[in-house]
């Protein structure tokens, strides 16, 4: 079977605008976690400030990947989580911590 090369391309480029951001796989990763509430995900990635968690919520909600639902208590309460699409993608986040902790392993032996 002969590949496509650019439709190929065309796919990569995708998944990297996906995945492109500083923020996008931890927010996803906090989320299949278990945390629910904004608080929590803050809480759960150091570093990253409310501005830009409100704005990748925001932006993963517009692309199908997070379902946010409103209770209306006092005060309201907000909840989000992964859609089942989103979950999708959980076996490239697996394969990428994978990788991750296996070259971290190969620097850290490199320069020991």
């Amino acid at each position: 079977m002969e590949r496509d090369q650019t439709e190929e391309l065309r796919a990569l480029q995708d998944t990297l605008y996906f995945i492109g951001g500083k923020w996008r796989i931890p927010v996803i990763n906090s989320l299949c976690n278990g945390n629910r509430r904004f608080r929590e995900i803050e809480r759960s990635i150091p570093g990253i400030t409310t501005r830009m968690l409100s704005k990748e919520l925001k932006d993963m909600e517009l692309n199908k990947l997070v379902k946010r639902t409103v209770y209306p208590d006092t005060p309201v309460l907000i909840e989000y989580g992964p859609t089942e699409y989103c979950r999708t993608f959980g076996n490239i986040i697996s394969e990428m911590i994978i990788w991750g902790r296996e070259h971290r392993k190969m620097i850290v032996e490199d320069k020991v």
